[in-house]
């Protein structure tokens, strides 16, 4: 073999093997778009999932007997009210009339001086929901429940029930405690932490440890506090995770 057929063998090998790694690299490209598109495709089926789910929540909450009016009671106090209503309704014979009880609960993310706590707590403290066909019997079942203070309106012997669109927000808590029950996706819990805007803290872990700083910005749903540091005479920003700083 001459070296110019030589020459011509390699190029044509080298020419192969360029196109070859082009086609593999078309392949992965592909299955890559592939696995997007998959991916992408199961994300819209849970989001679609989640809204037929709350949909089917909020058409039976349509269906059901009777409206919902909300009770005032005394702060710290609404299960125990909620449980007087309920063994009031057994004991006055009230079941065709009184139908639910509730106390929307949520689930609440607490930092305090570093202490990370998941906690759950009334939404509306002092209220408590009650489904009920209004009468005077019903009414005097839940007004004179102990801890009771009366029936939120203006005429208070008279309430005004909830709007449905009222109903569904207040409830909602309890159609996310189905879901995670059913090992569904429910919304992030709330995050709250007991710093403030211009607090003077100090950092307790990583490079800036044991440096003093002013809190600039608090992102609570990140779990991230942005704080002000002295950096050679020179204020700067740097984000920090509620654990890795206290107070002073």
């Amino acid at each position: 073999m001459s070296e110019q057929e030589l020459v011509s063998e390699i190029e044509e090998v080298e020419v192969a093997a360029a196109e070859a790694a082009e086609e593999a690299e078309a392949v992965e490209q592909l299955a890559e778009e592939a696995t997007e598109a998959v991916e992408a495709a199961e994300e819209v089926a849970e989001v679609a999932e989640e809204v037929d789910a709350l949909e089917e929540f909020k058409s039976k909450l349509r269906r059901q007997v009777g409206d919902w009016y909300v009770v005032h009671t005394y702060s710290g106090y609404e299960n125990k009210v909620k449980t007087g209503i309920e063994t009031r309704i057994q004991n006055l014979e009230a079941e065709d009339e009184i139908f639910e009880v509730q106390v929307p609960m949520e689930t609440v993310v607490e930092f305090k001086n570093t202490v990370k706590k998941t906690i759950r707590r009334v939404r509306v403290p002092g209220y408590v929901l009650v489904r009920m066909e209004l009468t005077d019997h019903s009414w005097g079942v839940v007004r004179h429940t102990p801890g009771v203070t009366g029936f939120v309106g203006q005429d208070a012997y008279n309430p005004v029930p909830l709007r449905m669109e009222e109903v569904f927000e207040m409830l909602l808590p309890v159609f996310e405690e189905q879901q995670q029950s059913q090992g569904l996706p429910v919304s992030k819990p709330v995050v709250e932490s007991d710093y403030t805007v211009g607090e003077n803290v100090r950092v307790k872990s990583g490079a800036f440890e044991g440096m003093d700083a002013t809190v600039s910005e608090i992102k609570a749903e990140a779990q991230q506090i942005v704080v002000m540091i002295s950096v050679f005479g020179r204020d700067t920003p740097v984000t920090l995770s509620f654990t890795e700083i206290e107070k002073i």
